[in-house]
């Protein structure tokens, strides 16, 4: 990367932000990936709970956190930069399995419903799911676009303190209610065509990201 890209990209990013990290990672067909977006300001013990949850639940070959540039439904004002961001989930989910990557920034959009499409439709013969804890399936009915994403890829909810019933009765739960898998077939939704989903019990970690930033521990 030369030096005027290199500067160019610190001054719309922050710091440390690559060419390459802007780049859909590399792919095989067949492979099982999960999509864990977020803020990830700052990344949190709650964070590695879900995705190491994932990764041995739904037998994923790789898991791709997808540090996004910006969340639609939170204050930019409070949010990192994308470089600090993207460095401190890095040294949180160190994992040969895992891949942390801005390629929604690469995009360009900050959607999910845009980043599933866009990724399905460049590599179809990847079996692609969302992943997501129980916290975010509560509002996931005011994402935009939702039920896009909702027939585009499966997705797992890993549960969270407190949150165990209350997503269960969410509008997006509801609505997808009959394309719910048991815990049990968690190991085949990847192989499933969406809608479908599954909620997954175990361990809970309380962190959150909003409680360590009013903590003043940020990335």
């Amino acid at each position: 990367m030369s030096e005027p890209e290199r500067i160019d990209l610190a001054a719309r990013w922050g710091e440390g932000v690559t060419r390459a990290d802007l780049m859909i990672p590399p792919t095989a067909p067949g492979l099982r990936i999960g999509l864990l977006g977020g803020s990830f300001n700052p990344p949190h013990l709650g964070h590695l709970h879900v995705a190491r949850t994932a990764l041995a639940r739904l037998g994923l070959d790789r898991l791709w956190v997808l540090v996004t540039p910006g969340n639609p439904l939170k204050d930019p004002a409070d949010l990192a930069t994308l470089g600090r961001r993207l460095a401190a989930t890095r040294r949180l989910l160190e994992d040969p399995r895992i891949v942390v990557t801005a390629l929604e920034a690469g995009f360009g959009s900050p959607y999910t419903w845009r980043t599933v499409e866009r990724l399905a439709l460049r590599a179809p013969a990847v079996r692609f799911v969302w992943v997501m804890g129980a916290d975010n399936l509560a509002g996931f009915h005011r994402w935009q676009y939702w039920r896009r994403i909702a027939k585009t890829v499966p997705i797992a909810v890993v549960d969270r303190p407190a949150a165990s019933l209350a997503p269960l009765h969410a509008p997006a739960a509801q609505s997808l209610a009959d394309f719910r898998l048991a815990e049990v077939d968690a190991p085949i939704l990847a192989r499933r065509v969406p809608p479908a989903w599954v909620f997954l019990h175990g361990p809970r970690v309380a962190l959150s990201s909003s409680e360590l930033r009013r903590r003043g521990l940020t990335a």
